[in-house]
């Protein structure tokens, strides 16, 4: 074990400790121990894996701090690896020196505009464990290439750029786990240009992530959101499960809590096989905005107070959206925020055994929120190939259900209701334009019904 301490480190926050860790990083075993302290450094801390072999750096259970005070990373993880995570592929010297480097408990905070808490490039099993980086501007920043990434208990808070960043990576195979991730400006994971497979973000608390905190004039309108993946025009991202965490932030224009842009080259889908699964996600302008995506399985979410609306999809293809909640927060009473799902240009939709409910004010509370603009609370508008089940549908507003231009759609076993003293909703269904093959059946409304001719209605539609 090397402790920087013996190898000239001061450790008070004041003397330059940059040369006494390298130097120990040199002279070392490859276990980089930080006592309590607070470590100044001025340049990266640059751990080479091909030179130094396997490498682990801890900060004694949390108590040592390092103060990045230039720019960069204030440690960057270097590897060789260029190939895939097939066993196989691997040189043997890869195993021999370069797999799993840690970092575990230790502190990171930036000192200057530009300092970066972690980079990682061309590195097999990178794990951070119980590390917390705050005041940088990415967090953490992986690119080129990597496998097997592991971000398991840490926190990442109050950044200016993003707090997970990957950056224009060929990665297979990342879990982030157990993390507070908040308050970074630009995002709270990002993946922006990227050839990701296997990505699992389980457990985390996830929220905040825009300018609200960080108040820098005139960029509150840059797009955000707690997860945003964005393929671009070189990445593809599938293989995602996004389960049992809370995602939730404050209002932003053109914010979302998550974000997927996927690819508009039909012969190509470039974002999908995701799996959104026993969240909860609430406070943005868009809840839930997906766009050119393919195969998005959303179920057991409670989603809640969308500004803009709840669930929000565009030229999107094979969508599951079964059995969440969509809702309001009923702690701000008064304050009530409208809510609502949207789907544009889709097809093969199966929306089953969901619930969504409007608030009682039929329209916004909320003094920040741009009005909303909505012709009903689910809208299917130039959608094919639909089904709705089992859905119970509550005080919407104009409409309940408004749908235009969609083709063979089955809407079967609804319950479409408005319960308040004073009713406001104009139609439990709207349908305009076209709707070939288009079929009811079974389902119960209290307010008026306008079809177009052509939709068979079986059972009864209307109040019993």
């Amino acid at each position: 074990m090397a402790n920087v301490r013996d190898y000239g480190a001061m450790g008070d926050g004041m003397h330059d400790d940059t040369a006494a860790i390298v130097h120990a990083l040199d002279e070392g075993d490859g276990e980089l121990e930080f006592p309590r302290g607070d470590y100044r450094i001025t340049s990266t801390i640059l751990v080479d894996l091909q030179k130094f072999s396997r490498t682990a750096i801890h900060g004694t259970g949390g108590t040592a701090k390092l103060l990045m005070y230039g720019p960069g990373p204030a440690i960057f993880l270097k590897g060789t690896h260029t190939t895939s995570a097939d066993p196989l592929s691997f040189r043997p010297d890869e195993w021999q020196r370069e797999r799993m480097p840690t970092i575990s408990q230790i502190e990171i905070e930036g000192k200057h505009a530009e300092a970066d808490g972690v980079k990682i490039q061309g590195v097999m099993q990178p794990t951070l464990t119980g590390v917390l980086i705050r005041q940088v501007r990415h967090a953490v920043h992986i690119t080129e290439r990597a496998r097997n990434v592991l971000l398991s208990h840490c926190h990442f808070y109050f950044n200016t750029g993003i707090n997970v960043y990957l950056d224009r990576v060929n990665l297979h195979q990342i879990i982030i786990t157990g993390c507070h991730i908040s308050y970074g400006r630009l995002g709270g994971i990002r993946i922006e240009n990227s050839e990701i497979r296997n990505l699992e973000i389980t457990g985390n608390d996830i929220e905040y992530n825009n300018n609200r905190a960080h108040k820098v004039p005139d960029a509150d309108e840059i797009p955000t959101a707690e997860i945003y993946v964005d393929c671009g025009p070189t990445g593809t991202v599938r293989e995602v499960t996004i389960s049992s965490n809370t995602i939730q932030a404050t209002y932003s224009p053109n914010g979302a809590n998550i974000r997927i842009i996927g690819s508009d080259t039909p012969e190509r889908q470039k974002a999908g096989m995701c799996c959104i699964t026993g969240n909860v996600i609430g406070s943005q302008e868009t809840n839930v905005h997906l766009t050119n995506a393919r195969g998005i399985t959303i179920e057991g979410n409670y989603i809640y107070s969308g500004h803009h609306r709840n669930f929000l999809a565009e030229r999107c293809h094979s969508l599951v959206i079964g059995s969440n909640c969509f809702g309001h927060n009923p702690d701000y009473q008064e304050k009530e925020l409208c809510t609502g799902i949207r789907l544009e240009d889709c097809d093969n939709i199966l929306m089953t055994g969901l619930q969504i409910q409007d608030s009682q004010a039929g329209e916004h509370t909320v003094a920040e929120a741009v009005p909303i603009e909505r012709e009903g609370l689910i809208e299917l508008i130039r959608c094919r190939r639909v089904n709705l089940t089992g859905l119970q549908v509550f005080e919407g507003y104009p409409d309940a259900l408004h749908l235009v231009d969609c083709s063979d759609v089955l809407l079967t076993g609804c319950t479409i209701l408005d319960t308040r003293d004073a009713p406001k909703t104009v139609a439990a269904i709207r349908w305009t334009g076209s709707a070939p093959r288009s079929r009811i059946v079974h389902c119960h409304t209290n307010r008026p019904v306008q079809l177009p001719v052509g939709v068979i209605v079986d059972g009864q539609l209307g109040d019993a």
